[in-house]
C-alpha cells in the first residue's frame, strides 16, 4: 500500500533520479573498500627510513623530531601516535592503521608511518602513478 502510494505521487523521471543515486552509492562502495591487513609498519623521518618491522610485533618507539619526541604504540596488529609534542596533535586524531596503504603522518615532526604488504587490489597506485 505504501510502495503503490510513493509510487504514485512519483515521476518516472524521480525514480530514474533514485535509481541513478543509488547505483552511484553502492558503486562507490565496491571502489573504496577497505584495503587488505597490511603486514610491515614503516617509519619515515626526513624522508628516510627510520625504522621496518612486521606489524605484529607489539613494541613502543620514542622518535625525535624539531618539535620534540613523538610516541608511536604498535600493538594487536595496529599502529598509532599515542603521544605528541606537535602543537594541534592532529597525528594523535588519525587513530590506528592496520591495512595496506594506511598512513599517519606528523608534520611538524617531519613523520610517516604508513603500512605495506598483505594483498595490492588490482587498480592500486602510489602517490606519483596517479
Amino acid at each position: 500500500m505504501a510502495l503503490a502510494d510513493l509510487l504514485r505521487r512519483t515521476t518516472l523521471l524521480d525514480r530514474v533520479l533514485v535509481l541513478a543515486l543509488f547505483s552511484a552509492a553502492l558503486l562507490s562502495l565496491l571502489l573504496l573498500r577497505p584495503g587488505e591487513r597490511g603486514e610491515l609498519v614503516i617509519v619515515e623521518q626526513g624522508g628516510r627510513i627510520v625504522y621496518r618491522a612486521p606489524l605484529e610485533q607489539e613494541r613502543t618507539l620514542r622518535l625525535s623530531g624539531p618539535r620534540g619526541e613523538t610516541v608511536l604504540n604498535i600493538a594487536g596488529g595496529h599502529a598509532c601516535i599515542v603521544s605528541a609534542s606537535c602543537p594541534h596533535k592532529v597525528c594523535m586524531g588519525m587513530g590506528e592503521i592496520a591495512r595496506h596503504g594506511e598512513l599517519l603522518a606528523c608534520v611538524p615532526n617531519n613523520l610517516l608511518v604508513r603500512i605495506e604488504g598483505g594483498k595490492k587490489r588490482d587498480g592500486d597506485f602510489d602517490l606519483l602513478s596517479r
